[in-house]
């Protein structure tokens, strides 16, 4: 975003008028239990109140916000397309398939380090890090019971599984809000996520493995009947994976995001005549408003109801909001003010990675908003990293490292206030035992220091 400022504020003005929206934001958040978007409406008021006691034209304000709003365009149509993919994995079978996956490999032995396994792949496969939790993470959580596991580190091992989910997923809206905030391809993105996420995954499945129980038996018939239950709606089959595998190979052979997920949701669609011949106008409903499935049992309808453009409608207006927001605080000179003072000091790779993933921390403990943390992170770190001739994508990464993951550990954050009602432990209890979480912010700092998979602009 190339923003021409138009304002010079004084260092104490800009720093008062960023805690106060932050304030704001924080207050409706987390004592009113608000969406975000309210707050961020009201703070485009005051920013544009702002811009015209200082003689800025209100146009001129108008066209930073158009302008900031522009770059995503290409993004919204990714959402509605994920949207769009959801329920066609759902209709073709291809969630629930991989759900009854999850669900066959539980097991007494490495218990720690299985729930973590499968909710990892749950988490990846519906997009969905709470929806996760709520659903398979509860089912755990009764399973541990069942062999004396301790609940602390359970509920840690599913936080970690859901959230390398939310971070890894096509299908996650924060996934894709990191790669639209910088201006990068989603697969790129995720490609080169896997860098620092790999070293988190398999130092955190080491640690649950080291954990787990010795315990000779467990009480299965929960899982059973959630598996039997999956069987029933007679969408469990092995071709089911297909648009999966369709994903990854246009993934592998660098096909544009738009066409690799448009030619995934057309393969879940063709294959979900092969369960049931939906009418032309059912399906655009599904397509539209998401599928809907009615098991009887809670936990799974929750799994398998979900999807369609509709579901998207949060997160696109949460994201012209906040750029729009975004764009002024740029054209009224507000950020790059606050960041001179930073300025001098991040002159290496190592110190504007730090920072970034500082600042994305530090916008999950004040604001407690997971969007927010990479918002705010991804457009005010943006020049500093061109700067350094830093491509976008390390950006795009470090606030996914230090954003997405850290939101399930501050206790009056949206992720952590759900997962605490949902799971019933107090997020100082499972906070030790969330590894990947841990991990993700540390190493990806640490590679920023040793400049391990930074890439540079080639132009």
């Amino acid at each position: 975003m190339n923003q021409t400022q138009h304002v010079k504020p004084h260092f104490i003005e800009a720093l008062l008028l960023m805690l106060s929206i932050i304030a704001m934001i924080s207050y409706s958040i987390i004592k009113l239990e608000s969406v975000p978007h309210v707050p961020i409406l009201i703070s485009i008021t005051l920013l544009i109140v702002y811009g015209i006691v200082k003689k800025v034209p209100f146009k001129t304000m108008e066209k930073s916000m158009i302008q900031s709003v522009a770059t995503s365009i290409g993004a919204i149509y990714i959402f509605l397309l994920i949207g769009i993919l959801i329920s066609s994995w759902l209709i073709g079978g291809t969630i629930p398939t991989l759900l009854f996956m999850g669900l066959s490999i539980v097991s007494a032995t490495f218990f720690y380090a299985i729930v973590f396994i499968i909710t990892s792949i749950i988490g990846t496969a519906i997009g969905s890090s709470l929806t996760t939790v709520a659903t398979i993470g509860v089912a755990m959580l009764g399973v541990a019971s069942s062999i004396d596991a301790l609940l602390s580190i359970t509920a840690g091992a599913i936080v970690s599984g859901a959230f390398f989910g939310d971070k890894m997923s096509p299908l996650s809206d924060t996934t894709n809000l990191a790669a639209t905030v910088v201006g990068i391809d989603l697969f790129a993105h995720i490609k080169n996520m896997m860098y620092t996420t790999f070293p988190a995954f398999v130092l955190t499945l080491i640690g649950y493995a080291v954990l787990s129980p010795n315990a000779d038996e467990i009480d299965t018939t929960l899982i059973n009947s959630y598996k039997e239950t999956l069987l029933a709606t007679n969408l469990i089959h092995w071709y089911s994976v297909l648009p999966l595998v369709v994903l990854i190979v246009c993934t592998i052979l660098k096909v544009p995001s738009l066409a690799t997920l448009a030619i995934s949701a057309i393969s879940g669609i063709v294959i979900a005549y092969f369960h049931s011949t939906i009418p032309l106008n059912e399906l655009f409903s599904i397509l539209y408003n998401g599928y809907s499935m009615e098991t009887g049992v809670a936990a799974i309808d929750s799994l398998l109801s979900r999807g369609g453009m509709n579901s998207m409608l949060f997160t696109i207006i949460l994201i012209v909001l906040s750029l729009s927001m975004g764009g002024l605080l740029f054209a009224l000179g507000i950020i790059q003010t606050l960041l001179e003072t930073l300025q001098s000091q991040l002159k290496s790779v190592g110190s504007v990675i730090t920072g970034a993933a500082f600042t994305a921390i530090g916008i999950n403990f004040t604001i407690g908003e997971q969007y927010l943390s990479l918002l705010l992170t991804g457009e005010a770190f943006k020049e500093k990293f061109k700067q350094l001739k830093l491509h976008p994508k390390n950006l795009a990464r470090t606030i996914e490292d230090a954003g997405t993951v850290i939101n399930p550990l501050v206790p009056w954050s949206v992720c952590g206030l759900f997962i605490v009602s949902t799971l019933n432990v107090p997020v100082l209890d499972y906070l030790p035992f969330a590894f990947f979480c841990l991990l993700s912010p540390v190493i990806t700092i640490l590679f920023g220091w040793l400049n391990i998979t930074i890439t540079k602009e080639t132009h």
